[in-house]
């Protein structure tokens, strides 16, 4: 890893020299939640999420484990796996998924972390039922969109195997859940109970992950001693310390928009820290921003909240990264380079971001561990899905029927402007230091991505703001902690479409278009109570 501070040098080795007479390393792997201060409240949250520092050296005793159920899966004449699950529970796989591809005789995984019919249906088309694995992950075991999914794929692989449908499906969750009562429920094939002394977004290097990597060819146990290789080093004070003392004392002298640019295989890996970093530091109204996925631009349209972070990996690394890099090193952007031998690499990466973020929470003066904010678009979300079992009405994505978008700039208020003029005016009250979200309800397609891509490359072109996207309700369970609970420095638009004909939901008096619909309604009633700039946009085509 190298560091380039260029006029913050001193602060980050003030924070480093800090961080090192307070003992934090020592007393991080001693498990001391006093090290985060706080009352006692906090010091017990903290200390029943401490598991990750130690969940690789953990796993790799369970390597014969996974392995023996990969082979059986492989034997058994899987063709696809299907991964349930949201934010932590999911992302970690998808990374890994689309790092080492598709793998020669193993089953394709396929992550599903949305509600949104269209994308269900999409991977329903890819897939045979008869021939396809499951994986129902969640921590609690009682988070609404995988129960959703669940009953859904239940139902649609039952119709394929009829009784023997339960041997298609694998639950990764903690003890003791309703989740795991389930799978006894149902006979499925197997139930990984998780160590419940990890939150999710630290879970990658535990069940969550490594069961459906082990399920799709990848070695495990390589990654797991990249991790574990990771952890030995940053047990003697190495990197992972200074990387996280740079996050949070950048954070604080306002370098708060940690900008990643990385390399191919590994360039979803964004999608995983993000998580980490939104959902551990946004809250109390502080909170790191990462900018994941930005079109490149020329330097001079990045603003002076900007930390550049590089993933490199040999061989692979795009010529433009390391040009965009030295740019902005050239004019003073504090920059971070990290190399990567290849994609098992992944394993060292993600203990040493997991460790990092723990030490900026420390700096930032905030619990990494906890998502107080979270809640909030759940309720609502809840809210509105009682009203429309009160009432059979969920009028919540805007006017049937419109010929052109429909923007609100308050729940269930239409806007009197044209969109183009909406989101000039919403800009027009951007300050110096604010980004620009895009969180969209719609089909995450290589056509939408490029053109939200477009739209996040004009927005920083002509603002030189940060921009973010996220596709909903995935970023809920992500960076959306830190749209509520963070600096209000956010603006928003959220953009809705209309989710076709409806998708039932095997005991729910909903189907999933009304429930996504409830969640964008739930999120932009979220925003608007916080106080945050928001406008909703409801799309005929996207």
């Amino acid at each position: 890893m190298r560091l380039a501070l260029g006029s913050y040098e001193g602060a980050v080795h003030s924070a480093t020299d800090a961080l090192t007479s307070a003992r934090a390393t020592e007393r991080i792997f001693a498990h001391d939640a006093t090290f985060w201060s706080g009352n006692e409240e906090r010091q017990r949250s903290v200390a029943n999420r401490l598991g990750w520092l130690d969940v690789a050296s953990t796993m790799r005793g369970h390597v014969a484990e996974l392995r023996d159920f990969a082979e059986r899966v492989r034997s058994d004449g899987f063709a696809d796996a299907v991964l349930l699950g949201m934010g932590g529970s999911s992302l970690a796989p998808d990374v890994l998924r689309r790092s080492f591809g598709a793998r020669p005789g193993w089953p394709r995984l396929h992550v599903l972390d949305t509600t949104d019919p269209a994308t269900i249906n999409g991977v329903v088309r890819a897939i045979d039922p008869a021939r396809t694995l499951v994986f129902v992950s969640s921590k609690s075991g009682t988070t609404l969109e995988p129960n959703c999914l669940f009953g859904y794929f239940f139902d649609l692989v039952r119709k394929a195997k009829g009784d023997s449908a339960g041997d298609s499906f694998v639950a990764v969750t903690d003890p003791g859940t309703p989740l795991a009562d389930l799978t006894r429920v149902h006979g499925f094939r197997q139930m990984f109970e998780n160590p419940p002394d990890i939150g999710g977004r630290y879970s990658a290097l535990s069940y969550f992950g490594l069961a459906p990597a082990a399920a799709i060819g990848i070695d495990v146990a390589r990654l797991l001693d990249r991790g574990i290789a990771a952890a030995s080093v940053a047990r003697a004070g190495g990197e992972a310390l200074e990387l996280g003392a740079a996050l949070g004392a950048l954070a604080v002298v306002g370098r708060n928009k940690v900008t990643f640019v990385v390399a191919p295989p590994v360039d979803l890996f964004g999608l995983w820290v993000e998580q980490l970093i939104a959902e551990s530091t946004g809250k109390l109204g502080r909170g790191i921003v990462p900018i994941a996925g930005e079109p490149p631009g020329t330097i001079d349209r990045y603003g002076a909240d900007r930390v550049f972070v590089q993933l490199r990996v040999a061989g692979s690394t795009p010529p433009e990264h390391d040009a965009l890099i030295a740019a902005a090193i050239g004019a003073g952007h504090p920059a971070i380079v990290i190399d990567l031998a290849d994609a098992f690499d992944l394993g060292s990466e993600f203990f040493r971001w997991e460790f990092a973020i723990a030490v900026a929470g420390q700096v930032l003066g905030i619990n990494p561990f906890d998502e107080p904010n979270v809640q909030e678009s759940k309720d609502n979300t809840n809210r509105m899905l009682r009203e429309f079992e009160a009432s059979g009405q969920l009028d919540v994505a805007g006017v049937d029927g419109a010929p052109q978008p429909v923007v609100f700039d308050a729940p269930g208020h239409v806007s009197d402007q044209p969109l183009d003029q909406a989101v000039s005016g919403l800009l027009e009250r951007l300050r110096a230091g604010d980004y620009f979200a895009i969180t969209a309800y719609v089909p995450s397609t290589e056509a939408t991505d490029a053109a939200f891509g477009d739209m996040r490359g004009v927005v920083r072109d002509a603002t030189a703001a940060a921009t973010t996207l996220g596709y909903g309700p995935r970023f809920l369970h992500s960076t959306g902690q830190l749209h509520k609970g963070g600096p209000a420095t956010g603006l928003f638009v959220q953009l809705v479409d209309d989710t076709g004909d409806e998708l039932s939901i095997p005991g729910q008096p909903f189907g999933f278009g009304k429930l996504i619909r409830a969640q964008a309604a739930g999120d932009f009633a979220s925003l608007e109570e916080r106080g945050r700039r928001v406008i909703r946009v409801r799309l005929e085509e996207v």
